[in-house]
């Protein structure tokens, strides 16, 4: 084995909120458990193995997978448990690696390029990987070992459930070449469309077809996904990663016109987002307004959609960038709002969120913002005094309020709102939180 050989490990546990949940309850194991979608407007965030033979799948809107499964069992995630128990699993990884980049709770990258000498190959590691997972949380773990991440991902999926397989690099092509467009990463449903129609349906195909003749589908990206899809892929697993955005969204439990109700969901958006890039030691220099209107918007169906009859909506994006980073809810609020009445939207909404995104680290901010209530009181005189006493009254709050949140819990204040609203929460995992 030459020394510069390059070993990715992609790690997925399988079914993770669902199997912690049999795990935990032994009177669900063997039946159809579907964690989230508990209200008509939720989502599927995890279906047991017995729930996706009726074809019920993550991110499935909940009407449906009830449709598909009568008879599951619909759980609210308890995100704080499997947090937990994915903390667990990390501890794991981290004997193997210090090279670990999570992707979610459920699943990770581990460059085991310089573990494998020492724990006889590969093969040998993710046994043992998968040994101690099942030692420490008795769950499963999926693993796929190749020489980098597209390839270490796509054995991972295609083992699974409770699957090991390890690609070489002789195999990376024969592993590839049969596999139909829409596994590659950055080819969703249209693009797929796209694809097929001009005669690319497998990853042989697009590795082998002429640049020139790819990019008349796919344009600049053409290069790019022929790379990919002959095998070569050179990122490098990166541990802590930084974000690039930090958002909330969720879906109303009716669709909404009235603006006092939209206003009090982005009040609340604004108010996890702040929470959220303090804990991170972030600000954020833009703010986006994510609307998903009511009304269902009819699109074209390929193969990756047969039929399923979910409904496609609507989804519109605002962006304001300011004049200064900020971790300050009401001025992501503001913004929010802003953007809202710029929209003018006169039409039923299904779901509303804020996201703050050209992070950068809070210690940047502090002084850029010292700096601008300095120039103001030089320039406006006591107007400017009170536009910076009230940034800094309002800066110092959110603090305060990430306190009283952590001693007595998150409903135990929050700032008044006319008319509060009743949402549906995503139930995902999110950083900071």
């Amino acid at each position: 084995m030459a020394h510069s050989e390059r070993f990715i490990l992609h790690a997925d546990m399988d079914a993770f909120f669902a199997s912690v949940e049999q795990r935990d309850r032994p009177e669900l194991r063997g039946r159809p458990v579907i964690v989230g979608g508990t209200s008509g407007r939720g989502v599927v965030s995890a279906a047991s193995y017995e729930a996706r033979t009726f074809g019920v799948r993550s991110a499935m809107p909940a009407f449906r997978a009830r449709e598909l499964c009568p008879e599951g069992v619909f759980l609210p995630p308890d995100l704080a448990r499997y947090a937990a128990v994915s903390a667990q699993v990390r501890a794991v990884f981290e004997e193997l690696t210090p090279l670990v980049e999570p992707l979610a709770l459920d699943e990770a990258f581990l460059d085991v390029s310089g573990s494998v000498r020492l724990l006889g190959g590969p093969l040998d590691l993710a046994r043992r990987l998968k040994r101690r997972v099942r030692e420490e949380t008795d769950l499963v773990v999926s693993c796929g070992v190749a020489p980098n991440k597209l390839v270490a991902k796509l054995a991972c999926t295609l083992g699974k459930p409770d699957g090991l397989l390890v690609v070489p690099p002789e195999a990376v092509r024969w592993l590839l070449d049969p596999l139909p467009v829409r596994r590659l990463w950055g080819v969703g449903p249209v693009l797929e469309e796209r694809l097929v129609a001009a005669g690319f349906t497998t990853f042989r195909e697009l590795a082998e077809a002429p640049i020139a003749r790819l990019a008349n589908v796919v344009g600049d990206r053409a290069p790019v996904l022929a790379r990919l899809a002959r095998g070569e892929d050179e990122r490098p697993v990166v541990n802590d990663r930084a974000p690039r955005s930090i958002g909330e969204e969720a879906t109303f439990e009716r669709d909404v016109v009235e603006r006092a109700v939209l206003a009090s969901a982005l009040t609340a958006h604004a108010e996890a987002v702040a929470r959220r890039l303090r804990r991170a030691g972030l600000v954020a220099r833009t703010v986006t307004l994510r609307v998903k209107l009511a009304r269902v918007q009819q699109r074209r169906r390929g193969r990756a959609d047969p039929g399923g009859g979910e409904p496609v909506r609507p989804l519109l994006a605002r962006s304001r960038t300011l004049p200064a980073p900020t971790d300050d809810g009401a001025a992501l609020r503001e913004v929010a709002l802003a953007l809202w009445d710029d929209a003018a939207i006169r039409e039923p909404v299904r779901l509303i969120g804020v996201a703050a995104s050209q992070l950068e680290p809070r210690a940047a901010e502090q002084l850029e913002l010292f700096a601008r209530r300095a120039a103001g009181r030089a320039n406006s005189g006591a107007e400017a005094d009170e536009a910076a006493a009230r940034r800094e009254r309002s800066r110092r709050l959110g603090p305060a309020l990430d306190a009283i949140q952590a001693r007595w819990g998150a409903g135990a204040i929050r700032r008044a709102v006319d008319a509060p609203a009743k949402v549906t929460p995503s139930g995902r995992s999110k950083r900071g939180e």
